[in-house]
């Protein structure tokens, strides 16, 4: 089974996100648990609570379909102590009201060096910053996204995301979210049969394909390599629709919530239905 929806909109209450998401054929969901531009926020309520659980249950949402963003704000490779401890402490409760909600895994970009450190350190900054959170929290897996590598950000190859992991203490409670359009941009040419082949057999052998937690499926507005993270609609882009008919009818990603970030809300449900409309097996 495939689940694939957008990262709806969460205005109003967290609650409003399945309701958002059943709205244009979603049979899944990604979303921001709290305001995305903001450090801190206010706490979930008991409704809030209640109705997120009442309405995943009404529209047919279990945790596996569902696939939180934690804030953009947050760096967890931070050089400097007073940001990187923010960006923990801004972690840690993005984590927790996941465990509030129910919701079993929190996407996340790895983090940035700002050139005021190795990479090296950086990543081992990343994972430590995940080790405190997974140790406070219970039931919630941390998701590392694949970043297209723009400016000092980490997580570019899959040997930067296997670096992290393997320096993540509870391995049972550790993730990864391939970003189609990132990939594209960090040099692994999905776009062609055999590229797309070569890069999931890469994917398998350094992450392993069992630790696949999540898809962003978006187009890319810049080639192969570029190391420019723009999103594009599906088939608009220098992809194009052949990928994502391809991610379509693939088995090993059958089970996983795979959301649209395209740039126009407006579009999500022609591009829902489209890629439903793809599977031929």
């Amino acid at each position: 089974m495939k689940y694939v929806g957008a990262h709806v909109s969460a205005a109003g209450g967290v609650e409003n996100a399945p309701i958002n998401a059943h709205a244009i054929g979603a049979k899944a969901f990604g979303l921001f648990t709290k305001n995305q531009r903001q450090w801190k926020a206010k706490p979930l309520t008991e409704e809030n609570i209640q109705k997120f659980r009442e309405y995943c249950e009404k529209y047919g949402y279990g945790p596996g379909q569902i696939l939180p963003h934690d804030s953009y704000l947050i760096n967890l490779g931070h050089p400097e102590k007073a940001a990187r401890n923010k960006s923990r402490d801004a972690f840690l409760d993005e984590m927790q009201r996941c465990e509030q909600l129910g919701i079993d895994r929190l996407n996340f970009h790895p983090g940035s060096h700002l050139n005021k450190t190795d990479e090296e350190s950086c990543l081992k900054t990343i994972a430590e910053s995940v080790n405190i959170a997974l140790d406070k929290t219970r039931g919630v897996t941390a998701v590392i996204e694949n970043t297209a590598g723009q400016g000092t950000n980490m997580g570019r190859s899959f040997e930067e995301i296997r670096f992290i992991m393997d320096h993540i203490e509870d391995q049972s409670r550790v993730g990864v979210c391939i970003d189609t359009a990132h990939a594209y941009s960090a040099g692994y040419d999905l776009k062609s049969e055999e590229g797309f082949a070569q890069t999931f057999k890469k994917f398998d052998q350094i992450i392993g394909l069992s630790y696949l937690r999540g898809m962003h499926l978006n187009d890319s507005k810049k080639e192969v390599g570029s190391r420019v993270d723009r999103h594009d609609l599906i088939g608009k882009g220098t992809l194009g629709a052949e990928v994502f008919i391809r991610i379509m009818n693939d088995a090993r990603f059958n089970g996983i919530p795979m959301i649209l970030e395209t740039p126009d809300p407006d579009k999500w449900q022609e591009e829902i239905a489209f890629l439903y409309g793809a599977i031929t097996q």
